[in-house]
Order: C-alpha cells, then sequence, then structure tokens
C-alpha cells in the first residue's frame, strides 16, 4: 500500500515495545519518515526509518526527539500497575514532556497510547463509551486518564490535534475469559493507529481500540467516525479457552486489576 503521509516525519515513541515492534511496519510504510524512539538503541529496518535512543523523563530529550516531527504516536510507558512515583515520572511527566515539545514542534497530530483500564470500574453489564466520565481501575489506569487530561488541554488551549487510543488486551489471540470482551488484535490494532494518525478535523477525540467482538463491553461508533473498523473477533477463538467461569453483571470490566491486591502490593 503507498504511503500516504509521504510528506511527513512521524515520531513513534516506545518503539521497542510490543505494540511498538507491531506497529512499525504499518506506518513506516505510509509515513515519508519514521524515527524510533526509546531508551533502547532500536536497528532501523524499513525504508526511512532512523533511530534515537532518549529518556522522555528529560525535557531536552523530548524536545530533541520530537523536533522537526508533523506527528507523534506515543507509546512509551509504564504498561501496567507500578509504585505511583515510578507511574508519575514515566506515563505523566514523560507524556507531558513530549506534548510540550511537540507543541514546540509545531506538530499537526498526537496519537496517544491510553488504555480501556481508564474506565475498569464499569461493571460488565454497562456499555461505556469515551463520553462517559473515567472510572479507572488501578494507580495505572490514573496516570493514562492524565494522559487523556494533557491531550484536551492543549487540544484546547494550544490548537494540537489529539487523539486517545484506548486500547483493549493486545494479544496475538485471546486467552481468557475477559479478553472475548476486550481482545484488541494485531491486525486492528494497527488499523486503530493508522486511522488515528489519519482522521480529518479532528481537535480532540477519544475511542477504544478493541476487535469486532461479540462480547464486548465498549461502544465502537466513535472509532468508526475516525475511520476504524476492526475485523477479528475474539468469538472465533471461544473453544480454545475456557469461557464457562462464573461471572457478575455487576463485576468490574477491569476484571483482577480493579482488585484491591493488585495495587496494595505497590502502597
Amino acid at each position: 500500500m503507498p504511503a500516504v503521509l509521504a510528506d511527513q516525519t512521524w515520531v513513534l515513541t516506545g518503539a521497542a515495545g510490543r505494540i511498538g515492534t507491531s506497529l512499525r511496519p504499518s506506518i513506516a510504510e505510509r509515513v515519508g519518515r519514521l524515527r524510533l524512539v526509546d531508551r533502547v538503541p532500536v536497528t532501523p529496518e524499513y525504508e526511512g526509518e532512523e533511530s534515537r535512543v532518549a529518556d522522555l523523563r528529560d525535557r531536552a530529550g523530548a524536545n530533541e526527539a520530537i523536533a522537526g516531527a508533523d506527528g507523534v504516536v506515543h507509546l512509551a510507558a509504564i504498561s501496567d500497575e507500578a509504585p505511583f512515583d515510578d507511574l508519575c515520572a514515566v506515563n505523566i511527566l514523560g507524556t507531558f514532556n513530549v506534548v510540550e515539545a511537540a507543541r514546540l514542534a509545531g506538530v499537526t497530530r498526537f496519537v496517544y497510547a491510553s488504555s480501556n483500564r481508564v474506565t475498569g470500574f464499569y461493571p460488565v453489564s454497562t456499555v461505556v463509551g469515551p463520553e462517559v466520565p473515567t472510572h479507572p481501575d488501578s494507580l495505572y489506569a490514573v496516570s493514562k486518564v492524565a494522559g487523556e487530561a494533557l491531550g484536551s488541554l492543549y487540544a484546547d488551549k494550544f490548537d494540537l490535534s489529539f487523539v486517545s487510543v484506548r486500547i483493549g488486551s493486545f494479544e496475538d489471540a485471546p486467552r481468557d475469559r475477559r479478553h472475548l470482551s476486550t481482545w484488541l488484535s494485531p491486525r486492528d490494532c494497527a488499523a486503530a493507529f493508522l486511522a488515528a494518525m489519519r482522521a480529518p478535523g479532528v481537535t480532540y477525540a477519544a475511542f477504544y481500540a478493541v476487535s469486532a467482538n461479540t462480547r464486548g463491553w465498549w461502544d465502537l461508533t466513535p472509532g468508526y467516525g475516525l475511520g476504524f473498523r476492526p475485523v477479528d473477533n475474539a468469538e472465533d477463538y471461544v473453544g480454545t479457552i475456557n469461557a464457562d467461569a462464573a461471572q457478575s453483571p455487576n463485576d468490574p470490566q477491569g476484571g483482577t486489576n480493579a482488585s484491591p491486591g493488585a495495587t496494595l502490593r505497590y502502597l
């Protein structure tokens, strides 16, 4: 498929991570130049790629990493529950540094890797969309709420076009009962981020990046409006996992992430 942003330079932070590694081929194919940023070296493999080592907790490092970019896909983060000081340093301060660097660089689109867990305390019986108040299930989710709030502020105050992608359970295939509702396949993940990169006329938007799961809990129509149409379905794997465990309609969508024990060990 030809590049559709062929005259643009995009930055992919967290390029060495699982999702970054999965997204790279699809993004590199569609942009003129792709700058891979991580705290560890990442070897360029595709045409137009370059690599940069940076600690985004450092303001100067973030500014240098983003300078000259047209767009940013910001994946760099601690991706699960952790001590709050660490989450603040990486997920909140690091995100602020990248967003501010994007403003200084005149970036025209910022795509932020948020999480379904920002609404993880809603019950499984409730269909949730991005328009409802956040209901985070963990300190990690609180840090992602903060990133979304930064994006909203910079969109309103500084006209930075910002899209929050609330990632589901990114796996090659669903592995447990919760994944029957939350699974995000690699193919649909790439489609979600490409839609967020290209959707026209966006000031601020948020949507759930999740496959077209029959048992899904989230309203996918906001993503449709941005051009994201998932095609995979966790139900195709229902015979490979235990889907018969008891579940109450009042159970939180975050599953075990919402349990006190998941956070208490970090307090």
